[in-house]
């Protein structure tokens, strides 16, 4: 049951304990998403007045476990998700929005709009530039 639990969710580890040097943006994105799942998790527990032990007994998990979700250590499986929408009944759209919300930058607002203030073909030629770009960075990175 352990190993089952384990393979369910899988540790986070800190870029220290995960690969020397430092991590690459998606990898550090990624973490950071997982830590505001784990955020938002608490926050509804504890609207709810809720106990990890209590929470955890209705959603038919560790506490241990869902202690470490609320702190960005494990991931969240997509069945353990549910089963938290379920509880606290929402959509994913509503438990999503606000962590959307803390993930989009003032920076990527400004440019989604200077981007959709352009015509159609400026568009076509910014797109095209971003995937030459993309082309040649993965170029160099080999």
């Amino acid at each position: 049951m352990a190993y089952m639990r384990a393979k369910q969710n899988p540790p986070v580890l800190p870029a220290s304990q995960a690969m020397s040097g430092p991590m690459p943006e998606p990898m550090s994105e990624k973490v950071h998403q997982i830590q505001l799942v784990g955020r938002k998790i608490r926050q509804l527990r504890k609207e709810h007045k809720l106990t990890q032990v209590e929470l955890s007994a209705r959603l038919g998990i560790q506490q241990s476990d869902l202690s470490r979700m609320e702190q960005g250590e494990y991931r969240v499986s997509l069945d353990t998700l549910f089963r938290i929408l379920a509880e606290f009944k929402m959509s994913m759209g509503e438990f999503f929005e606000e962590i959307a919300q803390e993930s989009i930058t003032p920076r990527d607002v400004r440019l989604v709009e200077n981007f959709n203030e352009l015509p159609h073909e400026a568009q076509r030629e910014v797109e095209d530039f971003i995937a030459f770009k993309r082309a040649q960075v993965r170029k160099d990175a080999e």
